[in-house]
């Protein structure tokens, strides 16, 4: 959530930063500003108004000690309607703070600079691309053609079972996600992120500290008789570990890495870009979150790409990084690096990662600060990243590495697996 400072010191800046995300703000500003005035106006009216409650009070008191009743009498009423008044005033400041505050909520976070303008993926800009393309025999095959052939992952039972993306993996399926998820975790824990296992579940004030809610609520399953929510991803829980929390700044930086189930509507999601484990409503995933000083943040997030990159690397699949455009960014994030594995069989580029810094946006919302030096409290900043989502990752690995022999494991996943091919 954007700060009232950051809205208010300067609104022609915030109106230029959120249209590079598409969103012509000047309406929601002009009303914030509009309703924060008078915020303010209300505030010294109620606060005149008990001033002179309080002079009344003691008045009335030396009134009646001079024996003049009729005079305290008079003041009495005074103070009456004053309370009165004051409660009316008060009614109508809780009604303006709450405007004010449902006002800012709509407003996503201010693009970083270097954010390249665009509307749509296309004008996504990349920034490095590896490309080792790998020769495929002939007649190779897409993943889950491949999965049928192999008998490793069962679409069609995943339908039976729940419906359309929940696949269930089998045999040497399964063991090669359970030793990605381990691989991923090993290899942040190596790196200085403590693992945690949170719920897989959230309520909903935990959605709306790390922007979810109400951004996203129709992409999230809801149990609505206990209010709680399937998490999207383990960004949620884990970030929410600190919400209203009050941090010492030499506790920066601050690493956290986890593995959950991560579920997604997907609402309107069809053709191609579907098929097998392209895009699924239940999928795994290994998250890397940090908390950082503010002046430390972006070095941060170089950190996390440089981490996320050694990963892919390690796995043999050609890639490229991403800066995603203002229009192409999620509603929290203030700068975002994308990560694609490349498909020989299916011809296209297939996102695993995403790596984001989210500045202050999530923190104002969790109530995320550190104690600083200054002894005052400041809000912190807060990033995250995919480290990796394991379907399209499983997906990239099946199509590239198929040989007439079978399905080759790559090096550094065989001690996890225990096998090297899948047969």
């Amino acid at each position: 959530m954007l700060t009232l400072k950051q809205i208010r010191d300067d609104e022609a800046h915030a109106i230029e930063r959120l249209a590079v995300k598409g969103v012509d703000a000047a309406p929601v500003i002009r009303r914030i500003v509009a309703l924060d005035d008078r915020r303010k106006e209300i505030q010294k009216e109620l606060d005149t108004k008990l001033a002179e409650q309080n002079t009344i009070a003691k008045e009335i008191g030396r009134l009646f000690a001079q024996g003049k009743r009729e005079e305290a009498d008079a003041a009495k009423e005074k103070t009456a309607q004053l309370k009165a008044d004051t409660k009316v005033l008060d009614e109508e400041l809780k009604k303006t703070e709450e405007e004010l505050r449902t006002q800012i909520v709509t407003l996503p976070n201010f693009p970083a600079r270097i954010v390249p303008e665009g509307k749509t993926a296309a004008d996504n800009l990349v920034v490095k691309i590896v490309e080792e393309i790998p020769k495929l025999p002939e007649g190779a095959l897409p993943h889950w053609e491949l999965a049928k052939k192999y008998d490793i992952i069962d679409f069609e039972l995943g339908v039976k079972l729940t419906g359309a993306g929940f696949p269930v993996y089998k045999g040497q399926g399964a063991a090669l996600q359970r030793a990605l998820i381990t691989f991923f975790l090993d290899r942040n824990t190596a790196a200085g992120y403590t693992e945690v296992m949170p719920p897989i579940m959230v309520n909903e004030a935990s959605g709306f500290g790390t922007g979810q809610l109400p951004d996203k609520e129709g992409q999230m399953y809801h149990a609505e008789v206990d209010n709680f929510y399937m998490i999207p991803t383990a960004e949620v829980p884990v970030t929410n570990i600190y919400r209203d929390v009050i941090v010492n700044e030499s506790d920066f930086p601050i690493k956290l890495t986890a593995y959950t189930p991560c579920f997604r509507r997907e609402a309107g999601s069809y053709g191609k870009d579907v098929r097998g484990l392209n895009r699924l409503h239940q999928f795994d995933k290994v998250e890397i979150v940090r908390i950082e000083h503010p002046d430390r943040s972006y070095q941060a997030l170089d950190e996390m790409v440089a981490h996320v990159e050694s990963l892919v690397k390690d796995l043999g699949l050609p890639y490229r990084i991403l800066r995603l455009c203002g229009g192409d960014m999620s509603f929290t994030s203030a700068l975002t690096y994308d990560f694609e594995v490349y498909s020989e069989a299916q011809g296209r580029w297939l996102e695993v990662s995403s790596v984001s810094n989210f500045e202050s946006f999530q923190a104002n919302r969790l109530k995320l600060r550190y104690r600083g030096a200054d002894k005052k409290t400041h809000l912190a900043h807060t990033l995250n990243g995919s480290s990796l989502a394991l379907p399209r990752i499983v997906a990239a690995l099946l199509e590239n590495n198929q040989t007439p022999e079978g399905i080759r494991i790559p090096e550094v996943l065989v001690p996890y697996t225990r096998f090297d091919m899948i047969k």
